[in-house]
């Protein structure tokens, strides 16, 4: 009995190395594969009306990483559908407490397929606006002067989106007011001096 228990251990322990040496080995040739390549599957047009509606309801459960992909998604197969440009530059903007400063640069770049003058405009604002208040919440030597800067180019963006919006359309005013309040409120908030130009971050 006591025999047949050992070479049950050994053959115990001879069976775990050899999974272990496996799985070594498995990951050894995985290290030399190349990631895989995927091609991305497209949608049907006729599910772009639920597609837009899942994607603002991600946005809205702070999944803006999701709604970017549906977005693109959508413009896969409609790539000038405006309700998904606009959705995925806020769904982008959503992002900039995360992301790298070139990410605003990606935004914009969106904004010239917005085919109203106002959108245009008015996102630009919301871009700039949420870029400034995203480094603010990150802080840092010199985020003020740029987050001022950012804030400015908000408001002077909401000044030409008022007089473009349709009567009763006051959200750049309300946009306007938001940046005046913050720049007051945050002492920081204010524009660069002379010699703080090695301080900036953008």
């Amino acid at each position: 009995m006591p025999e047949r228990a050992a070479s049950l251990q050994c053959a115990g322990r001879k069976g775990i190395t050899g999974w272990v040496i496996g799985i070594n080995s498995v990951s050894r040739r995985s290290a030399t594969i190349e990631p895989a390549v995927f091609e991305l599957q497209r949608i049907s047009k006729d599910s772009i009306p639920g597609a837009l509606e899942k994607a603002q309801r991600y946005r809205l459960l702070n999944e803006p990483v999701m709604a970017e992909s549906i977005c693109l998604d959508i413009l896969e197969v409609d790539e000038h559908n405006q309700q998904a440009l606009v959705m995925l530059i806020l769904a982008l903007s959503d992002q900039f407490g995360h992301s790298a400063p070139s990410e605003l640069a990606k935004a914009r770049d969106l904004l010239r397929r917005l085919t109203d003058e106002y959108e245009r405009v008015y996102y630009a604002g919301i871009l700039a606006e949420r870029r400034a208040t995203a480094l603010l919440e990150q802080g840092g030597g010199g985020r003020g002067y740029v987050a001022y800067d950012l804030y400015r180019e908000a408001m002077q963006c909401y000044e030409q989106a008022r007089k473009l919006a349709a009567a009763g359309v006051d959200d750049p005013i309300l946009r306007w007011n938001t940046c005046a309040r913050l720049i007051k409120k945050n002492p920081h908030v204010r524009p660069a001096p002379e010699d703080a130009g090695e301080h900036m971050l953008e």
